[in-house]
């Protein structure tokens, strides 16, 4: 078992960024080494942007050190659970897209069953106008694609159920990469 910081290894292992929310748990180091483990058996190596290893850190030096690790990842597995409403996390989000604009292959997990208008209407609600289009109580269009979430990320990244299944197609794109 390795720890989930960096670790230099004498074989060359490709590099998972690890994205999510799960910074966030009260069992954090302990997740992140599940994850950590996970990645070894797969023959992978852990990056995790594990914000507490920088407790002393500025909000600014954990967004660089972040990036600068994902710079370093080979791909990248995020879990795109609903975080704190309807939709995943904000910062993971946007970890996806700066990884699928450096051309790092994502696998996200996460969703659970149901679409995204689903959660949308049993968290807000939801009406249908006179078009038949679904509302929000605001008046706002609710996506209602069938995806799991939005549509920019449904389409651009595979989706698994779980961070083996993640894990293993991630190793499928890598190998079928090289």
């Amino acid at each position: 078992m390795r720890g989930i910081l960096p670790v230099m290894t004498s074989l060359m292992f490709p590099r998972v960024y690890l994205a999510g929310p799960d910074v966030f748990r009260p069992d954090a180091v302990n997740h992140f080494q599940t994850l950590a483990d996970a990645c070894e058996e797969f023959g992978m190596e852990a990056l995790a942007p594990f914000d507490a290893a920088l407790a002393s850190a500025t909000p600014r030096q954990i967004f660089e050190e972040n990036m600068r690790m994902l710079r370093r990842a080979d791909g990248m597995i995020a879990n795109l659970a609903p975080f704190r409403g309807a939709e995943p996390d904000a910062g993971t989000v946007f970890e996806v897209g700066a990884a699928h604009a450096l051309g790092i292959p994502v696998v996200a997990y996460g969703m659970g069953a149901g679409s995204y208008s689903d959660r949308v209407r049993a968290l807000y609600g939801a009406i249908l106008d006179e078009k038949g289009i679904l509302r929000d109580s605001a008046g706002h269009l609710i996506e209602d694609w069938g995806f799991p979430m939005n549509l920019m990320l449904a389409c651009a990244v595979p989706i698994e159920d779980g961070p083996a299944g993640a894990l293993r197609k991630l190793r499928k794109l890598l190998q079928t990469e090289n």
